[in-house]
């Protein structure tokens, strides 16, 4: 019997977070090592970003942001659950604290991914090809629910679920990454109720924890897929791949408290698996 074909899609976060990482992205979608973007509809570059999806014609999805920067929507103008007192989100772990205690109004969550559909279609002029989370607020109790209701009445079917097996076995991941990758973990899989309830599709296999962090390397990037694809021969099997890049000084406008403000780009890869 022969081996599944493989192919390889290469997504990389973050477009729109500032100039010098939105050309590194071009760069590597020109030299066809990324395969389409996901858009920060209020990053500092947002605008300039969406000009050269258009001009060089790259697959652009939509990164639902909750946690860095300011909202786009109604939240922007007045109080909201979802901002600080300066009107900034409330950070990748603020926010997170803040749905455990109950304190994040789902109907304002709603308006804010609304929002950002919204903008997107402004600065694309069409649908998002996919939606996933910034730093995975997509899968968070009760954001998931109105997350997936979100995507379900534009139209959008595609998303990213971040489980990945093996984390826990990767020595290089520092204490606080296998804590996130942990409780993500629990979090991801609540998250398969409501996706599947509104008609959600995502990676079969995920990739993107192991790879992440000032550790992380070419190789590690390559045992971490290898691992992730072990055991999933099945025809429609697929992986995601989230590597960092070498840091760099960027400017903080926009977006701030990027928890991975080294990286010049995130990246999601995607492996499918079919019948050759």
């Amino acid at each position: 019997m022969a081996r599944p074909r493989v192919r390889l899609v290469v997504t990389a976060d973050d477009f729109g977070y500032c100039p010098r990482r939105d050309e590194g992205i071009v760069e590597a979608f020109l030299a066809g090592a990324v395969t389409s973007v996901s858009l920060l509809v209020n990053g500092s570059a947002a605008g300039s970003a969406a000009e050269l999806a258009r001009r060089h014609r790259i697959p652009t999805g939509l990164h639902a942001n909750l946690s860095e920067g300011r909202p786009v929507g109604p939240a922007r103008h007045g109080a909201s659950s979802l901002i600080g007192s300066e009107g900034f989100f409330l950070g990748k772990m603020g926010f997170r604290r803040a749905v455990a205690a109950g304190e994040v109004i789902l109907s304002q969550v709603r308006e804010e991914l609304e929002a950002q559909l919204s903008r997107f279609r402004e600065l694309l002029g069409r649908d998002p090809t996919h939606v996933d989370g910034h730093q995975h607020v997509h899968v968070l109790p009760g954001v998931c629910r109105v997350f997936a209701q979100a995507l379900q009445a534009c139209g959008v079917r595609f998303t990213r679920l971040p489980l990945e097996r093996g984390v826990d076995g990767c020595a290089w991941l520092e204490a606080p990454a296998r804590d996130f990758a942990g409780a993500l973990e629990q979090d991801a899989s609540a998250a398969i109720g409501p996706f599947v309830h509104h008609g959600l599709r995502w990676t079969d296999v995920f990739v993107g924890l192991s790879t992440c962090g000032r550790h992380m390397s070419a190789h590690r990037v390559m045992e971490a897929l290898t691992r992730a694809l072990e055991g999933s021969a099945c025809p429609g099997r697929r992986a995601a791949l989230h590597p960092r890049r070498p840091r760099l000084q960027e400017a903080r406008r926009g977006v701030r408290q990027q928890s991975h403000s080294g990286s010049l780009s995130g990246a999601l890869a995607t492996v499918t698996l079919a019948d050759s």
